[in-house]
């Protein structure tokens, strides 16, 4: 399998690039800055540079071709201001969303985030409530398209070793979930098409990642 994935030097992106070279799926990293290729080469991804920020659709496309699946795993960052939030988390997938529709690529995996349904807490920090903005923007652009999509939002993100055990659902108590378990889930639901046309909340849980991800796409389960 192939799979393009923007953001391609992000904490998860790096994590799903080597379980899917592991398997040996050849995983492509969209990148801005030519310093993260080599971060890439490492855990067997091939890198490509392509500013999701600038990029017009064709040149994304062009990146796409011959592609099984893509996935946005790009994040503007800490440290980075509202407006960007909007730049990099809705108008990147948005972009990257025009490209696969433009080259032919029907499945695309939308890392999101827990809580983008819910009003942010007044006090909260703006420039939190502007990526829940853009990543809700981001899904409701992406959800209304003909294409093979899925939404994963992932809880509160952490680095701790993967339990391989997870809770997924269309709706989650919120809860914390590893990095590397994400990106685990990420590869199963590409190995799932039945996921498609699917809004999935995750936090750690006690049912196996296959397990949780078949069930996700069974027909008892109705599209968001």
């Amino acid at each position: 399998m192939r799979v393009v994935i923007a953001g391609g030097h992000g904490k998860i992106a790096l994590l799903l690039e080597r379980e899917l070279a592991g398997r040996g799926d050849n995983a492509v990293g969209l990148i801005r800055n030519p310093d993260h290729a080599a971060a890439l080469r490492a855990v067997g991804a091939h890198p490509v540079l392509a500013d999701l920020e600038h990029a017009g659709v064709d040149e994304i496309a062009g990146h796409l071709t011959g592609a099984d699946a893509v996935v946005f795993a790009a994040g503007a960052g800490p440290g980075s201001g509202a407006a960007r939030k909007d730049t990099v988390d809705r108008a990147a997938a948005v972009l990257l969303a025009d490209a696969a529709q433009a080259a032919g690529v029907r499945r695309y995996l939308l890392v999101s985030s827990m809580g983008v349904e819910d009003p942010p807490a007044p006090g909260r920090d703006e420039v939190w409530a502007a990526y829940l903005r853009a990543k809700k923007a981001a899904e409701d652009d992406l959800t209304r398209r003909d294409l093979d999509w899925t939404v994963l939002r992932p809880g509160r993100l952490t680095d701790d070793a993967p339990t391989g055990r997870i809770h997924l659902d269309r709706r989650v108590p919120r809860g914390a979930v590893t990095r590397t378990d994400v990106a685990r889930v990420l590869v199963a639901l590409l190995y799932h098409p039945g996921s498609a046309g699917r809004i999935l909340e995750l936090v750690d849980g006690e049912t196996p990642i296959g397990e949780a991800v078949a069930a996700a796409g069974t027909p008892h389960h109705h599209p968001a």
